[in-house]
């Protein structure tokens, strides 16, 4: 069981404080730009393993990108007619649910209720994802593609602490394969 997120990153600095010697004031290089990419993310909590895929995207998540991004799901976990994929999605972002959206053979969506954005594990992937971009200035938006690109490989190879992050308490360890109508 896997939980996926979407997230917007862009050329609008995300500022933080900072230490400074006493009386003088940390200088921040700011020039307001709105060019934007959406992060996405496939996290599965139990094991920490993670998959990212960055959108280029001029406005928001769409019912297109949104197929591809379920059918890019499905092969990064090897999803098959006998492993299927249960993948956990919020309601927020504009998050694709018609019936035109395509949705791979093996894949499963769960929707969360509406109105609980503290309940998916996936948003907690962000400040982690965002450290490399805190009070930096970028020229271009590749710059911060680079940036962002370089930290989610490096998130990749660090389960644990995509694990410690993501890993609630009420999350299941394993989902039990189910032997036949009403057994457990």
């Amino acid at each position: 069981m896997g939980v996926t997120d979407e997230h917007r990153s862009g050329l609008k600095p995300l500022r933080r404080r900072v230490w400074a010697p006493i009386g003088q004031r940390p200088v921040a290089v700011v020039r307001h730009r709105f060019a934007w990419r959406y992060l996405v993310g496939l996290v599965h909590p139990a094991s920490g393993r993670t998959f990212f895929h960055l959108a280029h995207l001029p406005t928001s998540v769409s019912i297109p990108l949104f197929a591809v991004e379920l059918a890019a799901c499905a092969r990064a976990v090897g999803a098959s007619p006998t492993k299927q994929l249960v993948l956990v999605l919020d309601r927020a972002g504009g998050k694709p649910t018609s019936v035109r959206l395509r949705v791979p053979e093996q894949v499963h969506l769960l929707f969360l209720p509406p109105y609980s954005p503290e309940l998916p594990p996936a948003e907690h992937l962000w400040p982690l994802t965002n450290s490399v971009l805190v009070n930096r200035h970028f020229t271009r938006i590749e710059e911060l593609e680079e940036g962002q690109f370089a930290r989610c490989a490096d998130l990749q190879r660090h389960p644990e602490l995509i694990r410690s992050t993501t890993r609630f308490h009420w999350w299941p360890q394993r989902i039990r394969k189910r032997q036949g109508p009403g057994l457990r």
